[in-house]
């Protein structure tokens, strides 16, 4: 991995290196060199990982409690999530010792004011990703100047390209997963014994709010089960920029 210089002490966006010099850096890097690059680049207090509790990241939680378990993680607790995923959260978070794990909620008033009846998931799902998932993250990663999140280039669509470091507007987003294979995250789970995600063994193979979230048959992507019937792909946490 080429040296990247540290800049924990700084605050300034502009005094960090760009996203593209950190790709550069860090294409080539194993998942933990490139938690730990980041810690390195902006410090503990300024590193965020996102994560869905979902049935893959315990793989990305793993690695980076390796590194620091006090990183900040953020979960998104969005109100229509299965009771699977918060007991796993709960799990997880016992299980690999994470030390600042922060659930972060809708805004009520949001919720009031633009799904009082509960049904936005129905007739505007990307309305009701946007005031249960891209606002609150954009609210949250405030205080950070970066943040982790578990995408691979494996799911395809729109992640088929991801760099390993890129510009998230005022700041720098990590992949730290994006060159791993399914077999290499299989590895991990069971190298380290992780517990799997309680939803995972009856045909859900990626795990989101209750309404747009279904099982997924033999030979479909693993994203299939996610906004079935519809264009949607994404929620917009990773499709717009959070500043």
């Amino acid at each position: 991995m080429n040296a990247i210089s540290p800049q924990v002490s700084s605050t300034s966006v502009s005094a960090l290196p760009s996203a593209d010099e950190l790709d550069r850096a860090l294409r080539d890097a194993s998942p933990a060199e490139i938690v730990a690059a980041a810690l390195k680049t902006v410090g503990r207090e300024k590193l965020a990982l996102v994560s869905s509790f979902g049935t893959e990241s315990a793989t990305l939680l793993k690695v980076m409690a390796d590194v620091d378990p006090a990183i900040p993680v953020i979960f998104l607790d969005t109100g229509w999530l299965f009771e699977e995923t918060l007991a796993y959260r709960d799990t997880l978070i016992a299980t690999l010792g994470l030390k600042d794990v922060r659930s972060i909620k809708p805004a009520e008033e949001t919720l009031a004011r633009e799904d009082a009846d509960r049904d936005l998931w129905f007739s505007d799902p990307d309305a009701c990703c946007r005031i249960r998932k891209v606002e609150p993250l954009a609210r949250a990663l405030k205080p950070f100047s970066a943040w982790l999140n578990g995408r691979k280039r494996f799911q395809g669509n729109a992640r088929a390209d991801i760099p390993v470091v890129e510009d998230d507007g005022v700041r720098l987003k990590f992949n730290p997963f994006a060159n791993v294979s399914r077999e290499e995250l299989e590895a991990i789970f069971v190298r380290a014994k992780l517990p799997r995600h309680p939803l995972a063994a009856s045909g859900f193979l990626s795990v989101g709010c209750m309404p747009c979230t279904s099982r997924t048959a033999e030979g479909e992507d693993e994203r299939a089960g996610r906004w079935r019937g519809r264009a949607k792909t994404e929620c917009g946490i990773h499709t717009m920029k959070t500043s």
